[in-house]
C-alpha cells in the first residue's frame, strides 16, 4: 500500500487543538469585539456631533444648555438646604447626573426641530417624520396617491385612534387627491374612523414638527381584533396604483408563428 505524503494529507491542514486552539478562539474573538467597538460611536461622540450641527444654526445654544444645568444644580443645592436641611452637597452630587439628562434632552429636541425645519416643503417631507414613529401604528412608506406634477401626496396610516390620512403639499389641491382616497378606504372598512390631516402653518393644518405629537395624542377608538381586521382589508387594496404605459401587454402578447416556420 501506497504511504500519503504529510505534504498533501489533509488532516495535517485541520485547525489546531487543546492549548493552541483555545488560545486562537480567544484571540480571534477579541478581534471580533475590537472590530465592533471600533464600528459603534460612541455615546459623547454623538452628542458632540448634534451639538456642533445645532450651533451652527444657533451659536447661542451654549447659554440654554449653561442655564439648563446651572438652574437644576441650583434647585437641588436649595432643596437640601431648606427642605432636606444639611444635605445639599448630596443633593448637587445627585443634581448633576440630572441636569447632564436634562441638557441632553434639551439638545435633541433643538436638534430634531431643526431637521424639520430643513425638510420642511419638501415634497415627501410627511414621510420623514412619519418614519421616526416607533410603535403603535402601521404606516406605509410610500404614498397611496400622489400628483406627479404638482408632487402633491397623501399617506395612510392604520393605529388604534383609526385610519390617517397625511396630506403633504398644497392644500387646495390636496383635497381631490384626499377625498378619492377617502372614499376608496371607506369602501374597504366601513364604520371605522377615518381622519384627514393636512401638513402646514394655516388654520386647521398640523405644523410637521407638531405631526408625532398630534398622532400620539389621538383616542383610541379600535381594539386589537378591530385593528388586525382593518389591516387585513387594506392588504386588499394595496397602495397607489402606478398607471400602465400604453402598447403592447407583454403577458397577452404572442410569437409569430410564420416567422418561427421561417416563412
Amino acid at each position: 500500500m501506497a504511504s500519503r505524503s504529510p505534504e498533501h494529507d489533509p488532516w495535517a491542514e485541520a485547525a489546531p487543538t487543546g492549548r493552541a486552539g483555545r488560545k486562537a478562539d480567544k484571540q480571534a474573538a477579541k478581534a471580533a469585539k475590537k472590530a465592533a467597538k471600533a464600528g459603534k460611536t460612541r455615546w459623547y461622540k454623538q452628542v458632540a456631533q448634534v451639538y456642533k450641527m445645532v450651533a451652527k444654526e444657533q451659536p447661542l445654544i451654549w447659554l440654554w444648555l449653561l442655564a439648563w444645568l446651572v438652574g437644576i444644580e441650583a434647585a437641588a443645592v436649595l432643596f437640601g438646604t431648606f427642605v432636606w436641611k444639611h444635605h445639599a452637597g448630596y443633593m448637587a452630587f445627585l443634581g448633576a447626573p440630572v441636569a447632564l439628562l436634562a441638557c441632553t434632552m434639551f439638545l435633541a429636541r433643538r436638534a430634531e426641530s431643526l431637521a424639520y425645519r430643513r425638510i420642511e416643503g419638501q415634497p415627501g417631507a410627511a414621510a420623514s417624520a412619519l418614519g421616526t414613529i416607533r410603535r403603535g401604528w402601521t404606516i406605509l412608506t410610500e404614498p397611496v396617491a400622489a400628483d406627479p406634477r404638482t408632487m402633491d401626496m397623501v399617506f395612510r396610516l392604520v393605529g388604534r385612534p383609526g385610519i390617517v390620512l397625511v396630506g403633504d403639499g398644497q392644500t387646495a389641491k390636496l383635497k381631490q387627491l384626499m377625498k378619492k382616497e377617502h372614499q376608496r378606504v371607506a369602501r374597504v372598512a366601513p364604520g371605522v374612523t377615518i381622519t384627514e390631516l393636512y401638513i402646514g402653518h394655516e388654520e386647521g393644518e398640523v405644523p410637521l414638527a407638531k405631526l408625532v405629537k398630534k398622532l400620539r395624542r389621538m383616542k383610541p377608538t379600535l381594539n386589537k381584533a378591530a385593528l388586525g381586521e382593518v389591516n387585513r382589508r387594506l392588504q386588499s387594496i394595496g397602495g397607489m396604483k402606478l398607471p400602465v404605459p400604453k402598447g403592447i401587454d407583454p403577458m397577452k402578447a404572442r410569437p409569430d408563428r410564420r416567422a418561427l416556420r421561417g416563412r
